[in-house]
């Protein structure tokens, strides 16, 4: 069952070396995903399962262990997700690697020590239905007496005219109805994100977000909004469920 699940962005601008000189104007955020990260551990879960969107290749599962790096954002930077267990095979760096999201989370869970309970990855595609998205959030509670999402993933891309996916007048009140949505624990209203309008608006948390809302169908969970900001014209949210 899902006892815990933490929100958090997932550009790999929250790497300050990747930010450079704009590196503090993601501080606030980098803080909120901490403290967030901090109410997994303190779930006590038997199982942490981490979620992000993921272009085509990178779709399905991402064993503990499986690398990651932000070398193609020009940093020479190589992460892991979790620690692997004694014996068990990594990837070698022509195989299977994290998408950029997971690797975002990787950077998060070893800045902060995670070392409180196995891990899973899990990439999910933009073009997944919701349908999809809730079952498999599902198949993920029941992994494990205790389990812990943590969920990645940005709100709208057009928050502004330099936003990656120009200004749109519809990108505010999406991103608004999402904040609520995450800082009341409302699985009814992530549930029924339009998919349609988080394409247009380039939002990639849309489906991490209903596989939460799978997940957390039976937990009862209270939501808390830690941070809500569009900087460079992304929506980033930060929230706990817990």
């Amino acid at each position: 069952m899902l006892v815990a699940a933490a929100v958090c962005p997932c550009p790999p601008l929250l790497v300050p070396e990747l930010a450079a000189a704009a590196a503090p104007e993601l501080d606030a955020a980098r803080a909120a995903c901490t403290d967030t990260l901090g109410v997994l551990a303190a779930a006590r879960p038997d199982l942490l399962v981490v979620v992000g969107p993921a272009e085509e290749s990178a779709h399905g599962t991402h064993a503990e262990g499986t690398p990651g790096s932000f070398r193609g954002f020009g940093v020479d930077i190589d992460v892991r997700l979790g620690r692997a267990e004694a014996g068990t095979a990594v990837p070698a760096p022509s195989e299977r690697r994290l998408p950029p999201s997971l690797a975002v989370a990787a950077w998060l869970l070893e800045r902060t020590g995670w070392s409180d309970a196995p891990i899973q990855g899990l990439g999910v595609g933009e073009p997944w239905e919701a349908e999809r998205c809730i079952e498999v959030g599902r198949h993920i509670a029941a992994r494990a007496e205790r389990v812990a999402l943590l969920v990645m993933g940005d709100a709208s891309a057009c928050r502004t005219l330099k936003a990656p996916g120009y200004l749109d007048e519809r990108a505010a009140p999406f991103d608004a109805s999402v904040a609520r949505a995450l800082g009341k624990a409302d699985v009814a209203a992530l549930k029924a994100l339009d998919t349609e309008r988080a394409r247009d608006l380039k939002a990639s948390g849309r489906a991490p977000w209903q596989v939460l809302a799978g997940a957390a169908e039976e937990a009862g969970l209270s939501g808390a909004l830690l941070y809500e900001d569009a900087p460079y014209g992304v929506g980033y949210l930060v929230a706990t469920w817990s």
